[in-house]
């Protein structure tokens, strides 16, 4: 009876002294910091305590944001799915960075007097990432607004290319010479956007030509019209139109309309059409004039 009585009396102190350890190792100072401002210098200490207890936390944070973001699309479709990731993703930082503070400020850091101790610094770093928020929330209103979709043809400063991929700071679009233009998403509140497909995938496209004065104008319209429907890529209904548009100072001047399916390809339609008309005014002898001048010379 009295050696298990020793027994328990050893065991408890042998657990006692890995309390103690354990203790110990929790209040180890890790790092004493030092922070001047304006009313003075604090000192601090970080231990170990403090540093697992923010982890904690950080760990908890991400368990519920996977928790609520896969309860908040549960029955949203894919497309949407896509959307709201790329959203979720810069408000997670946000929410991380608000939860870091918070918890800092819980263990005794002045959070306070760091910001006042690094103004200078934050406010340069502000400035120099003034155009990456300005993506940021370009791409946060592109998604919400559905301005742009994943396929559509766009123009934005006079470059046309159809949209592959759409990310929270840049768009990728690829253009018809199957060059990839990267597109900063400031540029879409900064300039204006033409979305060529947004109603659909069919456009109106034009050609313009001048004939000759004298030339028989019923004769060109039809034509005209001829060049347009014999080429497989136009449409038939809404029908290609002739209008008369200009006495110009050398020419009468046409512009043949007509809508083609795919406007991404636009150039090539037209500039058949063009050899078409071309050919075609030659077998009925319509010429296509060019500038003259005529110049008098006065001797005195």
């Amino acid at each position: 009876m009295q050696d298990k009585v020793i027994d328990q009396i050893e065991d408890t102190i042998e657990n006692s002294s890995i309390w103690e350890q354990f203790m110990g190792f929790l209040n180890y100072n890790v790092y004493t910091y030092t922070i001047k401002d304006g009313s003075g210098i604090e000192t601090g200490v970080l231990k170990v305590k403090s540093v697992l207890l923010v982890l904690i936390i950080l760990i908890l944070t991400t368990y519920f944001l996977r928790f609520a973001r896969n309860i908040m699309t549960r029955k949203m479709s894919d497309d949407d799915k896509s959307k709201f990731f790329t959203v979720f993703s810069f408000a997670r930082w946000l929410i991380y960075l608000v939860v870091l503070l918070i918890a800092m400020d819980s263990i005794g850091i002045n959070v306070t007097a760091i910001f006042a101790a690094s103004a200078a610094l934050l406010i340069g770093v502000g400035l120099a990432l003034q155009t990456l928020f300005q993506d940021i929330i370009s791409g946060i209103f592109i998604l919400i607004d559905q301005s742009v979709h994943v396929g559509d043809i766009i123009e934005i400063e006079g470059k046309v290319g159809r949209v592959e991929e759409i990310k929270l700071r840049t768009t990728r679009a690829v253009t018809i010479d199957n060059r990839v233009l990267i597109i900063p998403n400031h540029l879409y509140l900064a300039n204006s956007l033409y979305n060529w497909t947004q109603n659909g995938s069919s456009t109106r496209e034009a050609v313009e030509v001048g004939v000759a004065y004298g030339s028989d104008v019923q004769l060109v319209k039809k034509i005209l019209l001829e060049a347009a429907a014999n080429h497989e890529s136009v449409m038939q209904h809404p029908e290609p139109y002739v209008f008369f548009t200009n006495f110009g100072d050398s020419a009468l001047e046409f512009k043949l309309v007509f809508t083609i399916n795919d406007s991404f390809q636009g150039a090539i339609p037209k500039s058949e059409i063009r050899f078409e008309i071309d050919r075609l005014f030659r077998e009925n002898k319509i010429s296509i004039p060019f500038p003259q001048r005529d110049i008098h010379i006065i001797k005195q």
